[in-house]
């Protein structure tokens, strides 16, 4: 009698924890696990524009915005308030995921929340942008300093559109609805342009203050008692005039 073989196992979608990320087998997770469409690499980088659009911000300014918004943007159907979607560190970048689309209004929202014009280090990738491809969660890092990382992973096996903030005109997209309300992304791009805004300033401050420090008193110069200077401990960014979550009187952009 002729004896049946079984067919070999297939090895698991997600490694578990310990498996290396390397960058065929990163690839493969994000097109198995999310379908997020991905370049190749190496490095691994998610195309965006397609699923999501991205907002990138220094990390610093980054994780005051996550504090300030975690559970504080404009509340679902349900009536709970909804944090933000995925975020990825990547060295000093953090990553916000955000609604397709939203970068084509990333300049004319900043304008109407009278930012428009402000060096601020803040950016929105869209159509055409590449992000480095984050760590898969529970994949091992070791070895990589620096290497990119979810902060908020996605979750496999799930849509990502419904996580994402938008605008509105922005909240159907890919016949997928995102319940967001609209003022999501209104308010995460108002707290990020004042965050970063007071990154720069209090950078800004921290070298001019060393650059007076280092300066050498000429040999034979009369000793003076420096005059006590009050550093204020924090620095004041005036709010926009538009309230954070108002949408009343903004118009997203009209597809051609």
């Amino acid at each position: 009698m002729a004896r049946t073989v079984p067919a070999p196992r297939k090895p698991p979608r997600t490694p578990l924890g310990g498996c290396r990320a390397a960058g065929p087998s990163v690839a493969r997770w994000y097109e198995d696990e999310l379908d997020w469409a991905t370049d190749g690499g190496p490095p691994v980088r998610l195309l965006t524009g397609l699923r999501f659009d991205v907002l990138d911000l220094p990390a610093a300014a980054g994780f005051s915005v996550l504090r300030r918004v975690d559970g504080g943007l404009p509340k679902g159907p349900m009536g709970r308030g909804r944090p933000v979607g995925p975020v990825a560190l990547t060295g000093s970048r953090m990553r916000f995921l955000v609604a397709a689309g939203s970068a084509e209004e990333f300049p004319g929202l900043l304008d109407w929340l009278e930012w428009g014009g402000v060096a601020l280090d803040l950016a929105a990738w869209g159509a055409g942008g590449r992000m480095t491809a984050p760590t898969p969660p529970g994949w091992d890092v070791s070895g990589a300093p620096g290497a990119s990382v979810w902060l908020r992973p996605p979750e496999p096996g799930r849509e990502v559109e419904p996580t994402l903030v938008g605008l509105p005109g922005l909240a159907d997209l890919g016949g997928v609805t995102a319940p967001t309300g609209g003022s999501g992304l209104m308010r995460l791009v108002a707290v990020a342009a004042a965050e970063c805004h007071r990154t720069r300033l209090l950078a800004a401050g921290a070298r001019d203050r060393a650059r007076d420090g280092a300066r050498e008193v000429p040999a034979g110069s009369p000793v003076t008692t420096p005059v006590p200077v009050t550093v204020p401990a924090t620095v004041t960014v005036p709010a926009p005039t538009p309230a954070c979550g108002d949408v009343s009187g903004w118009r997203p952009r009209t597809p051609a």
